[in-house]
């Protein structure tokens, strides 16, 4: 892989934000496109990397993005005779650059790990940290007393329950789950404070007797009857739970639920928002003109104005031959061009 590329995804990780790396993993002349060839697709859709010719990028870009939104890789093939080159498990692309070649670029979102919020010194929350970590959760601990030598997975300690840094909004669609574990120790503070994190999930563990007495607490402190009802206790699934292991097996199986059923109606919120969108406004794609390629409508894109109609071409080159003889291509372009 090339180093300004290995140098991006780890400064785009650093900071929380998804990205989809696209490799060609097969190649069929003619194409410019190699073996290996690597791009980085951002969530705002830069494209980063080389696949090849200018014909495959848009396809790509829009792959990557919805492999971002659902967050399940894919396999496209690009090729001038999509219906020949169907395969199980592969999303066939219609290549119309003429060199006639066909290329497989593989796809694969990597989204930020979601995070875990642990209030307490507890041995429930010292569990939590080690198979939170273990299962790819980005693991915070808050509480007065504690300290790193007792959360050697956690990736950041807090003492002071109002930190700024710990306060911080997530990454956009990262999801956040939060659970106090303090045991009789500052029980109302740290619920207070988590429920200030708005988290996906917020388990108490405490008895239900204890839990009624923190419950009324809240409500007299000023906290929303509606937060409050948010917050689950007992925390964690019913599996008949005893050692501080098997309970924060518990809590995570139960996070894992809440996480999964989350994740599906974000996915199926971004599908209904791209359909009423594709309803409701103009089309954000043009045809070349050239070429028959379906090219993204922007600034960027190369473009030429003929005839009072702006036309729109996938690369330099489609543009210079439309260019030479406007008219013979423009009688034909129909929807290749907009308004």
């Amino acid at each position: 892989m090339r180093s300004d590329l290995l140098l991006l995804a780890a400064e785009l990780t650093q900071r929380g934000e998804p990205f989809a790396f696209a490799v060609v993993v097969r190649r069929a002349s003619a194409t410019s496109a190699h073996l290996g060839d690597m791009a980085i697709i951002t969530q705002a859709g830069a494209f980063h990397g080389w696949l090849g010719g200018s014909c495959t990028q848009p396809n790509v870009v829009s792959e990557a993005q919805r492999a971002l939104e659902d967050g399940v890789p894919r396999l496209i093939a690009l090729s001038p005779n999509p219906d020949s080159d169907s395969r199980p498990g592969v999303t066939a692309v219609p290549m119309t650059c003429a060199s006639g070649g066909s290329v497989d670029i593989y796809i694969e979102p990597v989204l930020p790990p979601p995070r875990l919020l642990l209030f307490g010194v507890s041995p429930t929350t010292r569990a939590l940290a080690a198979l939170g970590k273990a299962m790819g959760y980005a693991v915070d601990v808050a509480d007065p007393e504690a300290e790193s030598g007792a959360f050697p997975q956690a990736d950041r300690i807090f003492t002071d329950l109002g930190a700024a840094e710990l306060r911080q909004p997530s990454a956009a669609g990262t999801l956040r789950f939060a659970v106090v574990a303090t045991m009789g120790q500052n029980d109302e503070e740290a619920i207070r404070a988590a429920l200030g994190l708005e988290p996906a999930y917020l388990g108490v563990v405490a008895s239900r007797k204890r839990f009624e007495q923190i419950r009324e607490t809240l409500a007299a402190r000023g906290a929303a009857a509606a937060a409050i009802a948010t917050i689950r206790n007992p925390a964690g699934l019913d599996i008949g739970a005893k050692a501080p292991e098997e309970v924060a097996l518990s809590i995570l199986a139960e996070i894992v639920q809440v996480r999964r059923v989350a994740v599906q109606a974000e996915a199926q919120a971004g599908k209904a928002a791209h359909a009423k969108a594709a309803g409701h406004t103009a089309p954000e794609t043009a045809r070349d003109p050239i070429c028959g390629m379906t090219v993204t409508v922007s600034p960027k894109a190369h473009q030429a104005e003929f005839g009072g109609r702006m036309y729109y071409f996938c690369c330099g080159g489609c543009r210079e031959k439309f260019l030479a003889t406007p008219e013979r291509y423009a009688a034909g372009a129909g929807a290749g061009g907009a308004g």
